[in-house]
């Protein structure tokens, strides 16, 4: 058997041992949104460091824990925190969660980030349902796909078109209609971190299309997507990116993480009331 299968399969049993639960949908949660774990009941909480194969999160705001629990009155497996590239692991170490979530049985995944703006209309607390996404690290190669492929997780060849679920967009939007906010709508971009963007490189990302950008999310979806997974993508944004230089004579910003972690706990309850009515309305 391939060994990545056997990894997956050991990892499984482990989670397995401590819960019957078969999840119907998969929720990685990003920066700041940790908070969102709190709205899971009768959750069985598994850190990753008791799974095999599963990477430490060394960052804030990432606690690094399996729940599987109801929300919405619906089986979930929840990440409360993911590992990222840039804290020194592969990128099929990264995304290595996912087949996890996968092997539970969750076919449908909604994966949310934090994100820095680059739409010009965009407003720090904004939601963007993810439309599509370019990922640079992939397009520099660093996929997640790299190297043999087993057939019996997902075909050599992935078709990337719709990765993200227009049906499901299509729900996130109504939901958020109802609950009086427009959701946004826009191309996510993948760089790899940990430094933030500089003004020359947001005004590329903007010429090329990318309305958010943020540093985890696409590789991600490139496994679920190897695993015919449905899949919803939601950017909260959390900063909105400037494209010019700062004067000198200017103060020095206030760390860039915390700006961002702060920004996720004001977001929790519209993102925790979005994410509660497309799970409600959710057809499996």
């Amino acid at each position: 058997m391939n060994p990545l299968r056997v990894q997956i399969e050991q990892a499984v049993t482990a989670i397995r041992e401590k819960t019957a639960l078969v999840p119907q949908v998969g929720l990685i949660l990003g920066s700041g949104l940790g908070e969102l774990a709190n709205a899971v009941t009768e959750a069985t909480e598994i850190p990753y460091d008791q799974v095999p194969y599963v990477a430490a999160s060394t960052v804030a705001g990432h606690a690094g824990r399996f729940l599987l629990g109801q929300l919405a009155g619906r089986p979930v497996v929840v990440m409360q925190g993911r590992v990222h590239f840039y804290e020194g692991y592969t990128m099929a170490q990264t995304t290595f969660p996912v087949r996890i979530i996968q092997g539970l049985g969750a076919e449908t995944l909604i994966v949310t980030n934090a994100a820095g703006g680059l739409d010009p209309s965009f407003q720090v607390g904004d939601i963007m349902g993810i439309t599509d996404h370019i990922n640079l690290l992939s397009m520099g190669g660093q996929n997640p796909l790299w190297g043999p492929n087993d057939e019996a997780l997902g075909p050599r060849f992935v078709e990337m078109r719709d990765a993200y679920n227009p049906a499901l967009l299509a729900l996130a939007d109504d939901v958020a209609q109802d609950l009086g906010f427009t959701l946004r709508r826009g191309v996510y971009a993948q760089l790899s971190g940990p430094s933030f963007e500089t003004p020359a490189e947001i005004r590329f990302l903007r010429s090329i299309g990318v309305a958010a950008v943020g540093m985890s999310t696409a590789a991600e979806v490139i496994i679920a997507r190897h695993g015919d997974m449905r899949v919803l993508g939601l950017s909260h944004i959390s900063n909105v990116a400037v494209a010019e230089s700062t004067p000198t004579d200017e103060p020095a910003p206030v760390d860039p993480h915390q700006e961002v972690l702060a920004a996720g706990r004001r977001a929790i309850p519209r993102l925790v009331a979005l994410i509660q009515g497309i799970l409600e309305r959710m057809a499996v």
